[in-house]
């Protein structure tokens, strides 16, 4: 799968920074750094005690053209380098700390040193560059997690969590790859797998004295159990669309007519002038969008196309994305302007227009995702409230009135998006899906258990329910990697960047 070389890279993000750290990992890692490092006391990194920081320097071997030549380098670095046979000498490159890691007691299960040096990039390249050549291979991306998992550190599920935590840009998110960094799914899942493991022993040994027709497994109890790993399955893998908007950001399309205040809300929503607000119907004709961090959740706000008849082409199109997004987000803003209800009279018909221009084809959104917010209050009053809200009575979701000029009510609309995004009840030990691998394998064992139901319930052949069964487990042990190919590793790790 992998090769035992040493392997080294650069640990922290590109460019210049106070510090960089290279990352140095495998059996001879402790020989090739004491080629580079000079500690204050002069004892080598093999004679270090595992996990402790020691100060020291880089030095790489410079040779010299004459006497006169290394008299000056002397002269100029003095204390500072080591005088070694005429032909060369030792420059200093930096002073750094070092972290050692004795095997099997680190992150891969291998030696591993850690070089914190400054964060010049000629300095990275440079310690980089002399570890290359005394004996160190340059590392894949993934290649230091994957060591660890290959060694037994963590299993693939736990893996693909660094890259998760990595990423994570919210604390939900944040919270969510450090249950499953710490085994929570796979903790899950052991039990599942140790559940319908017994279940197939039962069934393995009918097969073994299927020509005596006996049954070693109570068939109710099978069934009944069948059902208990079913539903925990189904939960796993509905949970992936939660756990999916918490890892990636929850998508808010912000829909509604022309002029209501899409773009103010977005404006407001991201803090800053993202969005061009203008009288002029129809300003906004094409998807604009960014993500915002409110409370420790990450949102993803789209800004859509006003919905009207129009007979501009390049803003039909806008249109069309508008329900494209309305029909993907997670939550609808959909904002009405209050002004529009000034008209001396409402009757039933121009009151069914009203909600007809307004709600066309999004009927079906109400219930689950959307909220009205019903903009500019600050121009309308209190009875023109009551008559909207008796408008939009039938339709069963929030309605916020709020004044974005004015900033009226907007804590109480943040709230209400808060609410419907229903992350903030996420504890640190809900089990959550949030990698579509684990959705598919999930999914597959899911159908594999419900066909082992169906089965038993039917009294087909024990020689089916066990195929099924035997399905059930491998799809399971694909999640934690127990079992496992080179394709899915390498197409797991290749997504991590390099120096993890």
């Amino acid at each position: 799968m992998i090769n035992n070389n040493t392997i080294c890279a650069i640990a922290t993000p590109a460019g210049v920074g106070g510090i960089a750290v290279i990352r140095v990992s495998g059996e001879n890692a402790f020989e090739i750094c004491d080629k580079i490092f000079v500690s204050e006391n002069g004892n080598k990194i093999a004679d270090f005690q595992a996990n402790t920081i020691h100060f020291g320097k880089i030095v790489s071997e410079q040779r010299t053209k004459n006497k006169e030549q290394r008299q000056e380098n002397t002269f100029l670095i003095s204390h500072s380098l080591l005088l070694t046979p005429h032909s060369s000498f030792l420059s200093v490159i930096d002073e750094v700390l070092v972290s050692v890691f004795h095997a099997p007691h680190s992150f891969t299960g291998e030696n591993i040193v850690e070089i914190s040096a400054h964060g010049s990039i000629f300095v990275q390249q440079k310690i980089l560059k002399l570890l290359l050549q005394n004996g160190c291979r340059l590392a894949q991306a993934g290649e230091f997690t994957q060591r660890a998992f290959l060694n037994g550190k963590m299993d693939l599920a736990q893996a693909e969590a660094v890259a998760d935590l990595i990423s994570s840009t919210s604390a939900a998110a944040h919270r969510l790859a450090m249950n499953q960094m710490r085994g929570g799914i796979s903790c899950e899942l052991q039990n599942l797998r140790s559940q319908l493991l017994d279940f197939a022993s039962l069934i393995e040994l009918e097969l073994d004295f299927s020509e005596e027709d006996v049954e070693f497994a109570d068939r109710k109890n099978l069934i009944d159990l069948s059902k208990k790993i079913c539903k925990k399955l189904s939960d796993l893998t509905n949970s992936f669309d939660l756990g999916n908007a918490v890892k990636n950001g929850i998508t808010v399309a912000i829909a509604g007519k022309t002029n209501v205040g899409k773009s103010s809300l977005l404006n407001f929503l991201l803090n800053e002038e993202k969005a061009i607000v203008s009288n002029i119907h129809g300003t906004t004709r094409d998807i604009i969008e960014d993500c915002v961090n409110i409370q420790g959740v990450m949102f993803r706000f789209i800004d859509t196309a006003g919905i009207r008849h129009t007979e501009n082409e390049i803003e039909k199109i806008g249109i069309e994305r508008a329900f494209k997004q309305i029909e993907k987000a997670q939550i609808v803003l959909y904002v009405v302007d209050c002004t529009e209800f000034d008209s001396p009279q409402i009757t039933p018909i121009n009151t069914d227009k009203i909600i007809c221009d307004n709600l066309c084809n999004l009927c079906n959104l109400w219930t689950n995702k959307a909220i009205l917010v019903f903009n500019k209050i600050d121009l309308i009053n209190n009875d023109k409230i009551q008559i909207i809200n008796e408008l939009y009575k039938d339709f069963d979701c929030p309605k916020i009135f709020v004044s974005l000029k004015e900033k009226i009510n907007t804590e109480k609309l943040i709230d209400e998006i808060l609410k419907a995004a229903n992350i903030s009840q996420l504890s640190e030990n809900d089990v959550i899906i949030t990698n579509v691998r684990h959705r598919d394998a999930l999914q597959k064992s899911l159908d594999a258990v419900e066909r082992v139901i169906a089965g038993l319930q039917s009294g087909i052949s024990t020689d089916f329910i066990s195929q099924d069964i035997r399905e059930c487990l491998h799809f399971l042990g694909e999640i934690t990697g127990e079992i496992t190919t080179n394709e899915i590793l390498g197409n797991i790790f290749g997504k991590f960047c390099i120096g993890k």
